[in-house]
């Protein structure tokens, strides 16, 4: 996805931190139109993501604990780009990894950024179509706590409704999957 052709002129960094998944920074900087602040960011290597649909109609999410919110969010299937990695390498390995199932058919849905105010990420969204359940049931990686939800399209939209704990990434993802559900 195209970052734009007008990038802000670093003035000065005043704090790097760099982390497992993704770094932080706290820089001075100018922006295009001549503005000078001090921004906080968050630079990440970007996501992938699939709204996974079992032949029978079912979506497949998982439910994960996340420690930022202190409980768990029902999402779809996601994982962190490695370095070089095509993103549908990704999707695929994760779809396997959480849930057990694996796709045979892959579309694109779109990419996305996820929260553009503070954070680079990009989101790789795709339909993950024609599954099967594979016959070793997924370990997991060690520092997750998920567990596998089936949801009819319905189902997923009345949780959202009513306000259930469901991340942004998944809510946009789905509506960009929508019209391929009905």
């Amino acid at each position: 996805m195209p970052l734009g052709n007008e990038p802000a002129k670093i003035l000065q960094n005043k704090l790097s931190y760099q982390g497992r998944k993704f770094s932080f920074n706290v820089d001075r900087i100018e922006l295009p139109n001549g503005a000078i602040g001090e921004w906080e960011s968050i630079h990440h290597p970007g996501g992938a993501l699939a709204v996974p649909i079992t032949p029978e109609g079912k979506l497949v999410l998982v439910k994960q604990y996340r420690f930022p919110t202190q409980g768990r969010i029902l999402e779809f299937p996601a994982g962190t780009l490695e370095i070089g990695e095509d993103p549908a390498e990704t999707i695929a390995r994760e779809l396997q990894e959480e849930t057990g199932y694996r796709a045979e058919k892959w579309q694109k849905l779109g990419e996305f950024f996820l929260a553009p105010g503070y954070c680079d990420e990009i989101i790789y969204a795709f339909l993950a179509q024609d599954l099967a359940k594979l016959a070793v049931q997924p370990a997991g990686d060690d520092d997750e706590d998920i567990s596998v939800v089936l949801m009819t399209p319905a189902e997923f939209e009345a949780a959202i409704d009513a306000g259930e704990p469901i991340d942004a990434k998944s809510i946009a993802a789905y509506f960009l999957a929508r019209k391929f559900l009905e």
